[in-house]
């Protein structure tokens, strides 16, 4: 499983050029894969976000050999805001939307993603501190409902 965990890592990574494993949230969750993305995604949308698409990352893991049968990455943003920020900021474009992986672990489902408030390091751009704050608030707030529901 370290062979998993760290290729995740490395997927996420290379979401974000600014990450580091410093950066990184993580959290266990004590379902089903199918379980735990099902209410994943139902979180993300309960916080006024959309999911703007799942990509499968397991194909082509199982073909270059790995043993899962089970890794997403799901991106989610409001689209008004991307629109927003991509016209007014588009050295963000390759940042939006945001995205957690998430890979089964046995019984377990884990969920990752690089701190939002890291781009703010990454970006010197005051005037966006507020809303990578409130990015930051928000996949906290996901990270911990999803982690809680039974």
């Amino acid at each position: 499983m370290n062979r998993l965990r760290t290729l995740a890592l490395l997927v996420l990574l290379g979401l974000s050029a600014s990450a580091a494993a410093d950066e990184l949230l993580m959290a266990r969750i004590t379902r089903s894969f199918p379980e735990a993305m099902n209410n994943l995604q139902e979180t993300i949308r309960a916080k006024g976000y959309v999911v703007s698409r799942v990509q499968r990352v397991d194909v082509g893991l199982t073909t270059s050999g790995f043993q899962t049968a089970e890794y997403r990455i799901v991106f989610f943003g409001k689209q008004a805001e991307i629109r927003e920020l991509s016209a007014n900021y588009p050295e963000l474009i390759p940042y939006l939307p945001l995205a957690i992986v998430v890979f089964a672990e046995g019984d377990d489902t884990l969920i990752l993603t690089t701190d939002p408030l890291k781009l703010g390091e990454f970006f010197n751009k005051p005037e966006l501190l507020s809303r990578f704050r409130a990015w930051e608030k928000d996949v906290h707030a996901i990270f911990d409902e999803v982690s809680r529901t039974p």
